[in-house]
């Protein structure tokens, strides 16, 4: 294991980015943030590689900027907000597929406050969640197995926006909140506890993340409808 856990300086580091968004002060700081932040997430991408590639063989494992670890520098060109930088980083396992979007992926994030895990689709299609619409009711039974160990322990959360009008009103409330989303998500919220400072982060998340494994399995059947 290569990972030894990220630090509290790094989250200071990313404060302290929030507080000072501009050139000067992050390249007078580049250094700290290659090693408080970005060093740690390659070796977490590498040590969760393996795991990774047991669930998909084709997911995308390259720790490097741009395949597996986000950039530092937003793009503002098309958003009103026009700082330069994010406070917020992550890792994201996914296939290097240009239709990514509408496929479920993986992700791991760090904040100034905190950190999040999950799974689940970044902008699903119509066409893909019509394709899970049909397959929860063709066999409902294979579906509760698969989300059998939902909200888990600590709970996930699941999240995307709900259609108002009903489709099916014969399932039950159990299924509903997963049959009536336009796009879906699974997140773990976390406040800054000892795993994230610790290589203990790794075992956390290669559990959980065999967790949600057969679900990952259903969504890309559908995604691939």
């Amino acid at each position: 294991m290569q990972f030894q856990g990220f630090t509290p300086d790094a989250q200071h580091f990313l404060h302290d980015l929030g507080e000072n968004n501009n050139k000067e002060w992050f390249e007078s700081r580049r250094s700290e943030y290659e090693a408080l932040i970005l060093n740690p997430m390659r070796k977490l991408v590498m040590d969760l590689s393996p795991t990774m590639l047991d669930i998909d063989p084709e997911i995308e494992i390259r720790p490097d900027i741009n395949k597996t670890i986000s950039k530092i520098y937003r793009d503002t060109r098309f958003s009103k907000d026009k700082t330069i930088f994010r406070t917020n980083l992550w890792i994201n396992f996914k296939q290097p597929n240009p239709g990514w979007h509408d496929m479920p992926s993986w992700w791991i994030e760090i904040t100034p406050d905190g950190y999040t895990y999950g799974m689940g689709f970044y902008q699903a299609s119509a066409t893909t969640m019509q394709a899970f619409r049909d397959r929860i009711e063709s066999d409902q039974s294979l579906f509760q197995q698969v989300v059998a160990f939902f909200p888990g322990r600590p709970k996930f959360r699941l999240e995307g926006e709900l259609y108002k009008r009903r489709f099916n009103y014969f399932l039950p409330e159990d299924i509903q909140k997963w049959y009536q989303r336009k796009n879906m998500y699974l997140i773990c919220k976390r406040s800054n506890n000892d795993e994230l400072y610790s290589e203990e982060l790794v075992n956390v998340l290669i559990e959980r993340f065999k967790e949600l494994a057969p679900l990952y399995h259903y969504w890309m059947e559908c995604s691939k409808k």
